[in-house]
């Protein structure tokens, strides 16, 4: 298996769809490392050369990715509660942050449903 930034590449899958399991790379930046160290998309992961491997761990260095991301996201996250913002009241109060509503549905952000008042029998 090859290992790129912390990462186990499947070996059965193609260059360009196996860099998406490192975090903070996607089809298009894959695309582009591929492009940049010049290594053919389609190829399988097991059958890179150790040449083309150490091309692709470089250049995938330079961006932020795995650990060092998540890190930056936690971060940035923090520093809107601190501040105060509406962006960080929402991360604070565990809702939705980009507009959606949320009397129907943000049920991802909001956890199961809590009943909060029960029908009285007669």
């Amino acid at each position: 298996m090859a290992r790129v930034a912390g990462v186990d590449l499947p070996n059965n899958k193609r260059i360009d769809i196996a860099l998406t399991y490192v975090y903070g790379i996607g089809r298009k930046r894959a695309q582009e490392i591929l492009e940049e160290t010049g290594v053919n998309p389609s190829i399988r992961v097991k059958d890179l050369t150790d040449e083309e491997l150490n091309r692709i761990q470089k250049t995938v260095e330079k961006y932020p990715v795995e650990g060092e991301l998540r890190a930056r996201v936690s971060q940035d996250i923090k520093r809107l509660i601190a501040i105060g913002s509406y962006r960080g009241l929402r991360h604070r109060r565990g809702m939705p942050v980009r507009g959606q509503k949320t009397r129907t549905n943000a049920r991802t952000r909001k956890g199961p449903k809590r009943t909060v008042g029960a029908k009285r029998g007669k």
